[in-house]
């Protein structure tokens, strides 16, 4: 279907591929990955002939029809369903043809020709998806202009599909979309029919929809069998061989180079040295291997608050027309309570966690917060607040202002702006960094409750990894609102239903409420069948009980952290010279504290080693 010959492509005299070379097999599903600016989207252009390569060939099958997404957001008067047929231009060309003036004798042909391309059923098929993808039977008739840009976005998604080209390539397809219509999305991706090439940082959407990865790094293209998981751990193995090696050949190295530079102006040693010195140019050179970058989210520890940070009792809340959006709330939030809302768009997920941050009051009932209570808020529109001209440093200084500069860096320096990073102008950063230095900020006032509505948007596959695992290291509570299957599954131990006006605990996990979203919009789950309600329950609670077992696991790693930090300082002390030098030094006591800190870490290994098992054997029963 589509194959690449050492193709070379520069930006401003940057290499982005390098002699890059993929052969992509007809009828595959590929995953196309590589860090944030490796070149994925130039990719799919030079594929699209939107650009040219600079050298090499770039074959495409004669016949293929090539599709993406738009990215122009369509608008208008035109409605929905009128925008995703019109993708199908053979069929609105042949239908304009026989509603014409055309030749009566072409009419017959014209006929069989629509009938062929099932022409007749596509208002149905257009219907199916722009419904999967969100909209009902009223919004597939409202014109385009009354959408949000995000909303009209995905009719041009629903245009690619429907138009079902020979080479489908998709960019990032679910960042417009809800946890639900990326559920269906899904679906309908595992059984798409021809060849398909997706740019995505969600790992679960990669998972479910690849077979295989191509992968770009370093201006070159690998492509690995199997979903991404298993591109993983083959590119870990790849990585650790290469290091082991270049290791073994730079020792190769440096021993025939101290040969040659011991013996080459000795006359009998000479003809060896030279020798050597040839084999060393020979070698072939072995790259380091390269690692994703290190990001770090490090979200300061709160001052400990009582139970409950949050009661709601009874509560409405809606907007200045009088109708509340959500009603009828009874709901309790606690310190170390992680919960992911679920919902469509527009069933009130945002209004919910206005209300919780106290940006909305409710209109009856009650929410109560807890005194001192500090919340951290964090959405997607807060990334253009940004000020362009501003760097990093001199947005947290305009937030506190008496923080000293080294206290200023240090706080940048958990988000991963280290050293020069930190004096970049925001208008230099690239999304990822600017959805991170916006997590910063919403993390300065150092909050009880975080509540964060798409964070991983912009976010690459390591950053949303270090997303997870500064969340789960942060001892507050936590509320998401994400299409991220696997940053809920990871964070969230509660589900919670924003739905037909009221919010509640959802009775399930997230493989019962695919099942719910692919029932309602008219797909088979192709999973087995949902648990009985009482099975159901029980899972709820094994989740619940999931949460003290991680206390218990940071309070045993912070325990060993501890323990060897102080193990480390005392032994620092026991090698330095001076310590002998006092008369009646203290060394008999050092050399005691020292026994006892190795019983101590020992143990505290042991119990941090058995609630590492306990909460994965309580993970897996769950």
């Amino acid at each position: 279907m589509l194959r690449l010959v050492d193709i070379t492509y520069r930006i401003a005299g940057r290499v982005i591929l390098d002699r890059a070379s993929a052969h992509v097999p007809a009828g595959h599903r590929i995953g196309l990955v590589g860090r944030n600016g490796a070149g994925k989207t130039t990719l799919l252009r030079l594929v699209m002939g939107e650009i040219a390569p600079d050298s090499g060939d770039l074959g495409i099958r004669r016949t293929a029809r090539i599709g993406m997404i738009a990215q122009e957001a369509p608008g208008g008067d035109t409605t929905p369903l009128q925008a995703v047929l019109a993708a199908d231009r053979e069929r609105s060309a042949l239908l304009a043809e026989v509603h014409g003036d055309g030749d009566p004798e072409r009419l017959g042909d014209l006929h069989d020709r629509l009938r062929d391309i099932g022409a007749h059923t596509a208002p149905s098929r257009a219907a199916t998806i722009l419904a999967g993808l969100g909209f009902d039977d009223a919004g597939q008739a409202r014109p385009l202009s009354s959408f949000s840009g995000g909303w009209r976005m995905r009719v041009a998604l629903a245009a690619a599909l429907f138009a079902e080209p020979d080479l489908l390539l998709l960019d990032e397809p679910t960042n417009h979309l809800d946890l639900e219509a990326a559920i269906w999305l899904e679906s309908f991706l595992r059984r798409y029919p021809r060849t398909m090439v997706v740019v995505s940082h969600d790992r679960h959407f990669l998972n479910a929809v690849i077979d295989r990865v191509l992968h770009l790094e370093g201006g070159k293209l690998t492509l690995y069998e199997g979903d991404f998981d298993t591109f993983e751990r083959t590119r870990e193995e790849r990585l650790a061989n290469q290091a082991a090696a270049r290791a073994k050949q730079e020792a190769r190295r440096k021993h025939m180079q101290a040969f040659v530079d011991r013996f080459r102006y000795k006359a009998s040693k000479a003809r060896q040295a030279q020798s050597r010195l040839k084999a060393i140019a020979r070698m072939p050179p072995i790259p380091e291997a390269q690692g994703d970058s290190s990001v770090t989210f490090q979200f300061p520890r709160p001052d400990d608050l009582a139970p409950p940070l949050i009661a709601i009792d009874g509560a409405a809340v809606g907007y200045e027309d009088g109708k509340p959006v959500l009603a009828r709330m009874n709901l309790r939030i606690d310190p170390d309570d992680r919960i992911a809302l679920l919902g469509a768009n527009g069933n009130g997920k945002s209004t919910f966690a206005k209300m919780l941050a106290g940006r909305l009051q409710p209109m009856a009932g009650e929410v109560r917060s807890a005194r001192r209570m500090r919340v951290g808020f964090f959405a997607q529109h807060q990334i253009d607040d940004l000020v362009p001209a501003e760097t990093p440093f001199q947005h947290v200084l305009r937030l506190l202002p008496r923080l000293r500069p080294e206290g200023i860096r240090n706080r940048l320096g958990r988000f991963g702006f280290g050293g020069d990073a930190a004096d970049v102008p925001v208008s230099g950063l690239s999304g990822g960094e600017k959805a991170r230095l916006t997590l910063c900020l919403v993390a300065l006032a150092e909050p009880h409750l975080l509540i964060l509505d798409e964070p991983t948007n912009h976010l690459d596959m390591a950053a949303r990894e270090a997303l997870i695992e500064g969340l789960n290291d942060f001892p507050g509570a936590v509320i998401i609102v994400s299409h991220d299957r696997h940053l809920i599954e990871l964070v969230a131990d509660q589900l919670w239903l924003v739905s037909g006006g009221g919010v509640r605990p959802f009775d399930g996990d997230l493989d019962d409420y695919r099942a719910e979203v692919l029932g309602s919009r008219g797909e088979r789950s192709g999973a087995a069948k949902a648990p009985r309600k009482g099975e159901r329950r029980r899972g709820a609670v094994a989740r619940a009980e999931v949460a003290p077992l991680r206390r218990a696991l940071k309070d045993a790693e912070a325990a060993v952290e501890r323990l060897t930090a102080e193990k480390r300082e005392l032994e620092r002390r026991l090698a330095d010279p001076t310590t002998y030098g006092k008369e009646g030094g203290p060394i008999a006591a050092l050399a005691r504290r020292q026994a006892s800190l190795t019983r101590d870490l020992a143990t505290a290994e042991v119990t941090w080693l058995a609630a590492q098992d306990e909460l994965e054997r309580a993970q897996v029963e769950e």
